[in-house]
């Protein structure tokens, strides 16, 4: 069963890129949307679990969902510029090198020679294989004017706040069930700070609640799953969503890739799952 819920993890934060661009809108509507989606359903969460709150949770709970947000505002962002296909497999990548690199420095999580060692292998691999997915053609379009490096620096922003929403709670050992609501809260505000001069109230931002619900089904799944079969196995498992919209970005959104690019994407994508693996067994 833990396995399942892992899975279900990785299905739906996978998807998450893909359906809101299946649902349209811009970045504005498309975070607005998500945001209001997750705190509707940590509303409906919290009467049901009752989870206890207090004033420190409340706090590192917001503000790692105002982080959160900010990751994926420009997550959304950056889309435009560089396509799902490309975006997805990198933003894994620099996600799971820049909390692995906290993890490590701040927190000190890998203590055995065996971690550091198997640690700097996978951060190895998820380097070439994030490498891999940002290849171009010579002579193509991407490699023309400055879309390129516009979409990468946004991406790069976008990673900051997606580190800094999990490094906050890690920091103050807040996580769980009781942590949902304020995260959501802050997620919400965030967003609304976000997006007001993009005026995101619009029909795509009703669509793009079902992106919000998405991420909060795969939020609590992986809740579920950690004590059924641990950090590392879930951890992992959660890294192959990747797939989804990288494949889906090519096959059904009909981003323009060449043969050679396409064989480097799905390359790169499986470096960076083996490279998640890796990290997993660094977190048992």
């Amino acid at each position: 069963m833990g396995i399942i819920l892992a899975v279900i993890t990785a299905v739906c934060w996978g998807s998450i890129v893909l359906v809101s661009q299946k649902l349209g809108g811009d970045s504005y509507s498309q975070t607005l949307g998500m945001t209001i989606g997750a705190l509707v359903f940590s509303v409906i969460t919290f009467f049901i679990v009752h989870p206890e709150i207090n004033t420190l949770v409340l706090i590192v709970g917001a503000v790692s969902g105002a982080f959160w947000v900010v990751g994926q505002r420009f997550q959304f962002a950056s889309v435009d510029h560089l396509g799902v296909s490309k975006i997805v497999p990198l933003s894994t990548g620099m996600q799971l090198f820049g909390t692995t690199l906290f993890g490590v420095l701040v927190f000190h999580e890998w203590k055995t020679k065996t971690e550091i060692i198997i640690g700097i292998i996978s951060i190895a691999v998820i380097i070439l294989g994030a490498v891999f997915t940002s290849l171009r053609d010579k002579g193509s379009q991407e490699d023309s004017g400055k879309s390129y490096k516009k979409g990468f620096l946004i991406l790069l922003l976008s990673t900051a706040g997606y580190v800094g929403y999990v490094v906050i709670v890690n920091w103050f050992k807040v996580g769980g069930w009781e942590a949902i609501l304020p995260q959501a809260a802050g997620m919400f505000i965030g967003g609304l700070l976000l997006t007001f001069t993009g005026k995101p109230f619009n029909k795509f931002a009703v669509r793009n609640i079902l992106t919000g619900v998405i991420w909060s089904t795969g939020n609590i799944t992986l809740l579920l799953s950690l004590p059924k079969i641990g950090v590392a196995t879930s951890f992992s498992l959660s890294q192959t969503g990747i797939i989804i919209s990288t494949l889906g970005g090519i096959f059904i959104l009909k981003e323009k890739k060449s043969k050679r690019q396409i064989i480097f994407v799905i390359a790169g994508c499986l470096l960076i799952i083996a490279g998640g693996v890796m990290l997993g067994f660094t977190k048992s």
